[in-house]
């Protein structure tokens, strides 16, 4: 008896359809689809988000110094020139970032093995390729995530019949987290 089911997939396309789930899931936060493929995107959600609940305090917060280029009001790089050649203007500026300790990257790096990179695209037909935004999805699992979850041991997701697909009949659910 197998330790997964395997969905009527080859292992490569059963592994992208689970990670697209996944993705998805965690990115908004509900998915409408198949009971059996539900309750094998529950096992890898609860173990991602079992990490994050374990790994979210464990950074440090550092002060760095950045060159940033130099702005005017149109938010155009300043320039001027020295020895014959235009030269931006930089400017050295103080930031707090947070560095993750070795066992929250280990984690980090073992929740992007899963997940696939989501891009944000406006719904505005203006910009819509030049304001685009990459989501970073190991944060959000951090930062919004884990918190809520703290106090919890386990049971992350619900899964909620729907009733029987047309088509084929198929148990339709919705799996949403808690």
């Amino acid at each position: 008896m197998a330790g997964y089911r395997k969905l009527g997939k080859t292992s490569s396309q059963r592994k992208a359809l689970l990670r697209n789930q996944v993705t998805a899931l965690l990115y908004h936060g509900k998915i409408h689809t198949t009971e059996a493929r539900a309750k094998e995107i529950r096992k890898i959600a609860e173990k991602l988000i079992a990490l994050a609940v374990k790994e979210k305090d464990n950074y440090e917060t550092v002060t760095v110094t950045a060159k940033v280029a130099r702005k005017d009001k149109d938010g155009k790089r300043v320039k001027e020139v020295v020895d014959g050649k235009r030269v931006t203007v930089y400017d050295e500026v103080q930031k707090e970032i947070k560095k993750d300790k070795p066992s929250r990257l280990h984690a980090r790096r073992q929740m992007l093995k899963v997940l696939y990179d989501v891009t944000e695209v406006p719904t505005t037909p203006a910009g819509r390729k030049k304001n685009t935004k990459s989501v970073d999805l190991p944060a959000k699992l951090f930062d919004e995530i884990a918190p809520k979850y703290v106090s919890r041991n386990g049971g992350y997701t619900r899964i909620v019949k729907i009733g029987q697909r047309h088509g084929d009949g198929a148990m339709e659910v919705l799996i949403e987290l808690v």
